[in-house]
């Protein structure tokens, strides 16, 4: 049998992608990363037949194609994803490997060819409704040309809380991920944390985002101890790691 990993375009690896995305049902982080121009795809034949794909993409640099960040064979032929991705790492001749824990066969390959693996970010999924109250925050869209306080880490979003007459949140939701997932995001005002403003926000966000016909998710650092409270009060759970590894 004929194993092999040809370099290919976008439209390739579509129809691959789509059971990959189908089989998958997860936000996948670096999904924007193929119609940026940010990855190198591959097919992955056997006999001269496509089989699977995978991708590579820059471990830190956007120009590097360093990492694989996907892998994908049809389930007929997993039983030799061994190969594939031996075949994939030498026309690749990437370095790393980065996925999502809840990517089962990216992860198990990331188990057999790297060391060093590290855990940097959390995601998070949707896993039960709240009923978070804060009778002095008022959740709205944000009013065009309205006076909104500095950002540091997030995006000025498309949503508010008000309090007071002030604006003390900001946030919103990133549509660039695979449907139906969306990312959400926020940053309370720097003298209004800690007062259950935040977790409150991301409740409000997540109706907001499921009335768009789109599935919340999120994702934050490792360290991000503030953070991870906030999406857990407010009915989220952690789903998975980002993980990297290097390959030997």
């Amino acid at each position: 049998m004929n194993v092999k990993a040809l370099s290919a375009n976008l439209a390739a690896i579509l129809p691959l992608r789509a059971l990959f995305l189908q089989e998958a049902n997860v936000q996948i982080r670096y999904n924007a990363c193929h119609e940026r121009g940010w990855s190198d795809p591959y097919l992955l034949t056997l006999d001269g037949v496509a089989v699977g794909y995978g991708a590579v993409k820059g471990l830190h640099e956007l120009t590097d194609r360093d990492a694989v960040f996907e892998f994908y064979v049809v389930p007929p032929f997993r039983k030799m994803a061994g190969a594939f991705f031996t075949e994939l790492l030498a026309a690749s001749k990437a370095r790393f490997i980065q996925c999502q824990s809840n990517e089962p066969l990216l992860t198990t390959m990331l188990y057999k060819f790297s060391e060093n693996i590290r855990a940097d970010v959390v995601l998070f999924l949707d896993d039960q409704p709240t009923g978070l109250a804060h009778p002095s925050a008022v959740f709205r869209r944000r009013g065009a040309g309205e006076s909104i306080f500095e950002h540091t880490l997030e995006p000025v979003g498309d949503y508010v809380l008000e309090q007071d007459g002030e604006v003390v949140a900001t946030g919103g939701f990133l549509l660039h991920y695979n449907p139906p997932f969306a990312d959400l995001y926020m940053e309370v005002r720097a003298d209004c944390r800690r007062q259950g403003l935040g977790s409150f926000l991301l409740q409000e966000l997540k109706k907001a985002c499921y009335l768009s016909g789109r599935t919340p998710a999120a994702r934050c650092n490792l360290q991000n101890t503030a953070s991870r409270a906030a999406l857990l009060k407010a009915g989220f759970a952690e789903a998975a790691f980002m993980l990297t590894g290097q390959l030997r």
